[in-house]
C-alpha cells in the first residue's frame, strides 16, 4: 500500500538546491516555491499563502543585505531563514542582520536535518502569528485602546463590561502608564450614557485656586476676574461621565463638594445660591494608596468610600506576557499609518529586548518609545537600539540606557519629595537643593504631575 502524505507546507525560496535536497524536502512533507529574483518573494508569498521564507544571502555584500532587511520589515508575518556560506559569517555586518532580522539560518553545504529543524519552528511560529493578530484585533474591536491577548487583559475586559452596565461610581485604580483613562473610556462607551459627553479633568493638573471653578463652575463677580459665569466639569458632563483623574490630588476643600455632589446629586456655582440637579456618573483614577492617604488625613475617607463602590485594577505591563510585542506592533502599525514613517517592523533582538524590559512605565512608555524609535532608525526595521534598550541574549536580561536609569532615578526622587512635602514647590525645592525654576524645568522634562503645587 502506498504510504499516505499529509497535506505539503509551502515555503518560498530565493535560491536554489541539488534534486537530492528537494527530494529530501518532499518526503518530510515540505513543498518548494523557488523564485530567482527577491523582487519576486512578496507575490510567491502572497500566492502560495505561505508564511516562511528562505532567502540565500550569497556573499552577504551590503546592497544585497539593504534589500533583504527592507524585505523583511514589509513582511513582518513571515518568518525569515537566511542560507548563508560559512565565510559569510565571519563578515559583522552579516551576522548583525541574521541576529537582527531573521528567525534563524542555516549554512552552506546543506545540513539536511539543520534545515528540517529550522523549516519546522519557523512555520510553528508563523502559524503562532495569526492567532495572536486576532486576539489584537478583538482586542482593538471589542475595548477602543486595550490591545493584547494576556490572561491579565482578558479578564480586564470581562471587568470593564461587566461594570459599564452598573450606573455607580468606578474608581480605577493601578501604576502610571497603565490606561485607566483608556478603560474609563470604554465604561463609558459601552454604558447606557455613551450618547452623553464624556469630560476627563486631571486633577494633578489644576491650579489651586482654580480648583473649585474648574469642577462646579462660577457665577459672574463670583471673584476678581469672572467677568462671566462659568459652567463646570462636572455640569458639561451632564447625562454623561466625568473622568477624575489623580484624584488623590484634590485639595481637601473641593473633597467636601465632591462628595456633597456624589451624596445629593447637586452641586453649587462658586457666587451662587441655586443648587443644580445633576445626572453624572463619576469614574475617578489614581496611582497613589489612596487608604494610606486615608489613614495620613490627605485624603477624606467618607469620599473614599463613595467613590470606591466599584473597584477597576489595570494591571502592569510587566504582568501581561506577550502583550508587549503586541502593543508595540500595534503602535507602530498605528503609528507608520499616521505619519507615513519607514519602519515597518522589528529586528529579533529587538523584540527580545521589548520582552525582557520591565517597563516601569508600562504601556505609556511603550508607546512613546516605539514613537520616537519609529521616527528615528534607519531603514525599516526599528533595533534595540532604537528602542534606546539594550538586549544581552548571553544572559537573558535588558538593561536601561543610563539616560533613562537617571532620568527614572530623578523622577522617582522628585515624586517621593513632593508626596513628603505634600506638593509644596518650595520646600520640595529646598530639599532637593535646587531652585524652583530648577525644580518646574525638570517636573515638565520628567512628566512629574505637580498636584496642587504651591
Amino acid at each position: 500500500m502506498a504510504s499516505v502524505h499529509p497535506v505539503a507546507r509551502d515555503f518560498v525560496h530565493y535560491g536554489a538546491f541539488a534534486p537530492s535536497v528537494d527530494r529530501a524536502l518532499h518526503d518530510a512533507g515540505w513543498r518548494r516555491v523557488e523564485v530567482e529574483q527577491l523582487e519576486h518573494v512578496p507575490e510567491a508569498l502572497r500566492r502560495h499563502d505561505a508564511h516562511v521564507a528562505l532567502l540565500d544571502l550569497g556573499a552577504g555584500q551590503a546592497p544585497m543585505l539593504r534589500r533583504v532587511e527592507r524585505l523583511i520589515a514589509s513582511h513582518p508575518s513571515t518568518e525569515w531563514l537566511a542560507h548563508v556560506s560559512e565565510h559569510a559569517l565571519t563578515d559583522k555586518h552579516v551576522c548583525e542582520v541574521i541576529y537582527g532580522s531573521f528567525f534563524d539560518f542555516c549554512t552552506q553545504p546543506v545540513d539536511i536535518n539543520r534545515l528540517l529543524a529550522a523549516l519546522g519552528h519557523a512555520w510553528g511560529m508563523a502559524k503562532l502569528g495569526p492567532q495572536a493578530a486576532s486576539a489584537e484585533q478583538q482586542a482593538a474591536l471589542g475595548l477602543e485602546g486595550m490591545v493584547g491577548a494576556s490572561t491579565a487583559l482578558v479578564e480586564l475586559h470581562s471587568q470593564v463590561r461587566k461594570l459599564a452596565a452598573v450606573n455607580v461610581p468606578v474608581l480605577v485604580t493601578g501604576e502610571s502608564g497603565t490606561g485607566k483613562e483608556v478603560a474609563a473610556r470604554n465604561l463609558h462607551r459601552l454604558s447606557a450614557r455613551a450618547r452623553g459627553p464624556f469630560v476627563a479633568i486631571n486633577c494633578g493638573a489644576l491650579p489651586e485656586k482654580l480648583v473649585q471653578s474648574e469642577l462646579f463652575g462660577h457665577e459672574r463677580g463670583a471673584f476678581t476676574g469672572a467677568n462671566a459665569r462659568k459652567i463646570g466639569k462636572l455640569e458639561s458632563a451632564q447625562q454623561g461621565t466625568v473622568f477624575l483623574d489623580e484624584i488623590g490630588d484634590l485639595p481637601l476643600d473641593a473633597q467636601v463638594n465632591l462628595l456633597r455632589f456624589l451624596q445629593e446629586g447637586t452641586i453649587e456655582r462658586i457666587g451662587g445660591n441655586e443648587h443644580l440637579r445633576l445626572d453624572v456618573r463619576v469614574i475617578a483614577a489614581t496611582h497613589v494608596d489612596l487608604e494610606r492617604a486615608v489613614a495620613e488625613g490627605q485624603f477624606r475617607a467618607d469620599l473614599y468610600y463613595r467613590l470606591n463602590v466599584l473597584r477597576l485594577r489595570m494591571p502592569p505591563l510587566r504582568e501581561r506576557g506577550q502583550d508587549a510585542e503586541i502593543l508595540a506592533r500595534y503602535f507602530l502599525e498605528r503609528f507608520a499609518r499616521e505619519h507615513g514613517v519607514h519602519a515597518r517592523g522589528y529586528s529579533r533582538e529587538a523584540l527580545d529586548a521589548i520582552s525582557l524590559h520591565p517597563w516601569p512605565g508600562n504601556v505609556r512608555e511603550l508607546m512613546n518609545r516605539v514613537r520616537r524609535a519609529a521616527v528615528l532608525c534607519d531603514g525599516g526595521l526599528i533595533h534595540a537600539q532604537d528602542l534606546e534598550l539594550e538586549s544581552d541574549p548571553a544572559e537573558g536580561r535588558c538593561t536601561l540606557s543610563l539616560e533613562h536609569a537617571r532620568e527614572q532615578a530623578e523622577r522617582e526622587l522628585i515624586q517621593q519629595t513632593l508626596r513628603e512635602t505634600r506638593h509644596n514647590m518650595s520646600e520640595c525645592a529646598r530639599r532637593l537643593g535646587i531652585s524652583r525654576v530648577t525644580l518646574y524645568r525638570l517636573c515638565k522634562k520628567l512628566q512629574v504631575s505637580l498636584g496642587s503645587a504651591a
